[in-house]
């Protein structure tokens, strides 16, 4: 990935996301995926605008089934928001920009 997104996997996700001190963003894609194509850039300006304080990342569904399955994932593009280990937050399909910086806002 590029810039501030990074790549999650579901070996990295239990130390990159739940034990990370400060909120998580994670974007649950497929490269097959057109919307989650779609929503890759607003994602890249999230995780530019909320640098230093969230982290975002995406992890490949396809390459990494564990977690999604894990956490009930259905539909992609799904993002999910992390607190302290815990889903605070979730949207299912292609979100504007404003409603994941809600999400963010309410969290921080």
């Amino acid at each position: 990935m590029s810039g501030n997104v990074l790549e999650f996997t579901d070996a990295s996700f239990p130390t990159e996301v739940l034990q990370s001190s400060q909120p998580v963003l994670v974007d649950f894609w497929a490269p097959w995926c057109g919307p989650c194509k779609m929503l890759a850039p607003t994602i890249m300006e999230v995780a530019n605008d909320y640098v230093g304080r969230v982290k975002v990342g995406k992890i490949d569904t396809d390459q990494n089934p564990g977690v999604a399955t894990q956490l009930g994932i259905s539909g992609i593009p799904t993002c999910i928001l992390f607190k302290d280990g815990q889903v605070v937050d979730r949207t299912v399909g292609l979100v504007p920009k404003t409603k994941l910086a809600a999400m963010l806002d309410k969290t921080l």
